[in-house]
């Protein structure tokens, strides 16, 4: 897919989602070392409070939303698939008009099925199976669709660190392969009873530095930041092709970017105004001449005091990107909610809003959200200005 500049780029983003800046519910579901199953959409009380936290999303101009199955809770037992965890979320969004970004992986994976066997692929394509029927009855709008969050993620913390499930080391490859076959598999599934369905991969992106005065080093960087090509490289069958990938199994490439994805090799962080930083939108410009496919930020925020300023940041980088002629379609506040955090319980404020009270209601965090009206604003103009130029 090819676009002849940013007219058409802004033509083109309007006709796939109903906004473009959207909200993300943390979704994780995955195990910790410690045995104790986490599920951020309970925690945040977001499947208690569905309906009022999609009328806040209404009252914010905020009609696009990420939400994600937790396939522990669907799948309890071996091969029978119970979705009324997720029905009241589908139908929440329905009634709503809420339009929903389905993530099937984020993380988690019941505990009878080892994700590194063969029966964890079928497993998993029978639940994207399942929920495309269960959408095909309950929905009458587009199906957009994640499979699986993160591969490369995940399969550097679960696969090489040992750090996240499934707390293997050395292992990344094999467990970024399964991940791949998985994703293309259900990609299938899907595609058979919804044809129409759109499909998003998101993949973090990086930046990776080394020391000048070093080539082993620079050379070292340069591949470990290549590296996140990987997946959307395998999926599209560019490498790997025994997996199955092919042209048609990338469609919309998520983009999942926050202020800790460039640093120098085994080194610190580099941050937004240090010489070496790397400006988002030129990567943003890189992945689009790599695959020449729509784009999507995914996954962004910060935490704290930070939150307004980040969001400025990126904002004003997809502008620039749009300028550019580049298909970005949307911005993704990710998590919309403050929640608990995965490893200590500890309160963090990343979120628009804060946790439920006992009746639903949520306190904003006002400065973020005149962000985001201010630069909704800017980009009216800025969409006036281009489409008046072309």
């Amino acid at each position: 897919m090819a676009f002849g500049g940013p007219a058409e780029a802004l033509n083109s983003h309007a006709l796939m989602f109903s906004g473009f800046i959207q909200a993300g519910f943390e979704c994780s579901s995955h195990k910790r070392k410690d045995g104790r199953r986490l599920d951020l959409v309970s925690s945040t009380f977001h499947d208690r409070f569905v309906k009022e936290d999609y009328e806040r999303l209404l009252a914010a101009g905020i009609f696009t939303a990420r939400e994600g199955l937790r396939w522990h809770l669907i799948e309890r037992t071996p091969a029978v698939y119970d979705f009324s965890s997720a029905l009241p979320l589908i139908r929440a969004a329905n009634n709503s008009g809420i339009q929903v970004i389905w993530d099937l992986f984020h993380f988690g994976w019941p505990d009878h099925l080892d994700i590194f066997d063969a029966a964890w692929v079928n497993s998993f394509s029978e639940l994207a199976l399942r929920f495309a029927r269960i959408w095909k009855a309950e929905a009458s709008t587009q199906s957009f669709i994640a499979p699986i969050n993160e591969i490369s993620f995940l399969s550097w913390s679960g696969g090489d660190k040992g750090f996240l499930n499934p707390f293997a080391e050395g292992r990344g490859p094999e467990l970024k392969a399964q991940l791949v076959r998985g994703a293309i598999q259900a990609t299938h599934a899907i595609r058979s009873e919804l044809p129409d369905a759109r499909f998003v991969a998101p993949e973090p992106v990086i930046h990776i530095t080394g020391d000048p005065a070093n080539p082993d080093d620079v050379r070292s960087a340069e591949e470990y930041r290549l590296s996140m090509f990987e997946a959307w490289d395998m999926l599209a069958g560019r490498s790997r092709p025994e997996l199955g990938g092919s042209p048609e199994m990338l469609d919309i490439l998520g983009i999942n970017y926050y202020g800790a994805n460039q640093w120098r090799n085994f080194g610190e962080t580099i941050h937004v105004g240090d010489p070496e930083y790397r400006p988002f939108h030129q990567i943003l410009n890189e992945v689009s001449l790599r695959y020449s496919r729509p784009l999507l930020i995914t996954e962004t925020g910060a935490e704290n005091c930070r939150r307004p300023g980040w969001f400025a940041y990126v904002a004003s980088e997809v502008r620039t990107a749009l300028s550019l002629g580049l298909p970005v379609h949307g911005i993704c506040l990710y998590p919309i909610l403050n929640h608990p955090g995965w490893d200590d319980d500890r309160h963090c404020h990343n979120g628009l809003w804060d946790y439920a009270d006992e009746h639903g209601s949520r306190e904003i965090y006002q400065p973020l959200a005149d962000e985001i009206r201010k630069q909704e604003q800017i980009r009216t103009e800025f969409i006036k200005d281009i489409r008046h130029d072309a």
